[in-house]
Parts: structure tokens; sequence; C-alpha cells
């Protein structure tokens, strides 16, 4: 068997026994793709070995990729490697003769200042406000089908986009996949289809953010579409991720925030102020869906910074030093 024709055999046979997303899929695609296009995908399988992925990984190191990004790239060959010797093609993996450093890997999430998370929520609100007054001051009715009231729906579904990402700590994936059924509207709660498979309820405790997501699902439902998606494009499709970052960078423009700004890193903000705020790490770990607590010990590195920095600032001891 070549190459090319395990790995297309792997992805159909892997992901109809392994409960993943579409975007796992494409990932280990694109890096089987990757290694087979190094490779040459008309080498046999069974001249797979381990001094072509060492030769592989020192690739990767001299292209400049990170050390997160080559580790994962390793471990989705790795997973290729362990299927074939479970279907019983390969008599071992060749990894058991491999051994890869792939550097310090040291990446602490990225988190907005609270000036700056301030700076877009008010962003997102005067552009709503903005949107829904007409040139005489008047308040503009949402009637479905016209250019106005389009664009009056699309303020309102940015400031719940944005104000929603916040409130609570979504992936923006997760923010995509919300379908109009997903919110409680009685409870305040979303059904949230968390990553690798882990659903999870998002409380949305503001009463701010829960008027907004209110208005924006009233809004939506008068809106004509086939589409069950909770968030909708110009086209009256499901926004995609890609959209909702071009929303996050539109705001951030107007803001006049200078750095570059991902959804993602909304997730990173709310977490890191929780538990710089008091709260419980289990409780932050149950809220940001993660699987373990060393994923949610990323942000405490952050909050310490900041813990230390106040002390430094305030401590009494700064003010007991015997003057020279």
């Amino acid at each position: 068997m070549q190459l090319k024709q395990a790995i297309a055999e792997f992805v159909n046979g892997y992901f109809s026994t392994h409960k993943r997303s579409k975007k796992t899929e494409v990932a280990y695609c694109s890096d089987l793709g990757q290694f087979g296009s190094y490779a040459g995908k008309d080498l046999p399988l069974l001249s797979l070995g381990g001094s072509l992925i060492e030769d592989w990984s020192a690739h990767l190191r001299t292209e400049g990729y990170a050390p997160a990004s080559m580790r994962r790239k390793i471990v989705v060959l790795k997973v290729f490697c362990s299927y074939w010797v479970r279907k019983g093609v390969l008599h071992e993996s060749p990894f058991w003769r491999v051994k890869v450093s792939f550097g310090r890997i040291e990446q602490l999430p990225r988190a907005l200042t609270e000036g700056e998370m301030r700076g877009l929520l008010d962003q997102a609100g005067r552009s709503r406000s903005a949107a829904a007054i007409q040139r005489n001051g008047g308040a503009v009715a949402l009637s479905m089908g016209g250019q106005t009231s389009s664009r009056i729906y699309r303020a309102l579904r940015n400031l719940a986009l944005v104000d929603l990402l916040f409130a609570t700590g979504m992936r923006v994936g997760e923010v995509s996949a919300l379908d109009v059924d997903d919110f409680e509207v009685a409870e305040s709660v979303f059904r949230v289809q968390g990553k690798g498979g882990r659903d999870r309820l998002a409380f949305v405790v503001d009463e701010r953010t829960v008027l907004i997501q209110r208005e924006h699902l009233e809004a939506r439902s008068q809106l004509v579409t086939e589409s069950n998606a909770l968030f909708l494009n110009a086209s009256g499709e499901r926004l995609s991720t890609q959209g909702m970052a071009n929303v996050i960078a539109q705001f951030r423009h107007e803001a006049g925030i200078k750095r570059h700004i991902t959804p993602h890193m909304l997730r990173h903000t709310v977490a890191t102020l929780l538990l710089r705020n008091g709260a419980d790490i289990r409780v932050v770990q149950e809220f940001l869906g993660h699987a373990s607590i060393a994923t949610t010990q990323r942000y405490t590195h952050i909050a310490k910074e900041h813990l230390i920095g106040v002390l430094r600032k305030h401590h009494p001891s700064m003010g007991f030093r015997a003057k020279a």
C-alpha cells in the first residue's frame, strides 16, 4: 500500500469511528498531506521509518514552525501509524525508534487589557445604536427585506456576538455552531457543543447580556431562512468563524485598538479576569469546558503576574524601608 492510499483510508476509517469535529478532520488531512508531500505519496507504507520522521521534524524546524505546531503534526502522524499497527498492516510503529525534540513550548494565553475589552464592547454598542437611528433621528423599525433592516440586524448581531464571546468564554467555533434552539431563553443558558464531544451549558449571568441575546433572538426569528443557525451572515447562512473574526477586527479598528485581536482572545480575557477576581480554578475549568485542569492553570500565571504587580505597588512593607 502506498502512502497516499494509506492516508485516504486512514481518514475514512478513523473519522467514521471517532467522534471528532470537522475542524479536527481538516487539520489531520492537512498535516498528513504535508507529510505525504515531503515523503513522497508513492512511498510504500511499509517503508515509513523512524529516520524519515526525524528528517521531517528537522525540516519543519528549518521552515520556522513553532514547537507547538511541530508537536501537533508529529502527534497526528503518530496516530496515523498506530492506526495501521492496529490494522495489522504495520508490524510496529516507527515511533518507538524516534526521539524528537520540540524545544521549549511555553505559549501563554494572550488576553486583552480591561481597557481594550471595554473599548471593544463599547464600540459594538455604538455601532448598534448608530444603525438604529435614521438621519432624521427617529428609530427604524425592523422590517425584513430592506437594505436598512439588514444593516440594523447585522449591527445587533455583531453586538450580540461580541457580548456573548466575552460573557460565556465560548470558543469561536462553538459560537458559530450554535442553533436557535440552543438558547434556553427562560433560563438564560446556551447548550454548547464542546471540543472533543464534551458538551456543556454556558450560563449568562449579566442581565445586560441577557437582554442583548433576547433582542437578537427576537430579530433573528423574523428572518426568512432555511438555516437553523443562531448567527447568520448576509446570505442567510451560518456565520463562519472567519466572519466572526472579521467582526472583531472591524470593532478593533473602529475602537482605535492598535494590536491584532482574535475572537479567542476574548475567551482568554474572561478566564484571566475570573481568576484575577478570585474565582475558583475548578469553576473556571467548568466554565471554559476544559477536559484537564492543567489547561486552565495556564491562566493562573497571568493572574499571578497581576497579583505581584499589585503587591509591589500597595504592600505596606514597601513603605517600611529605611532611608539610606
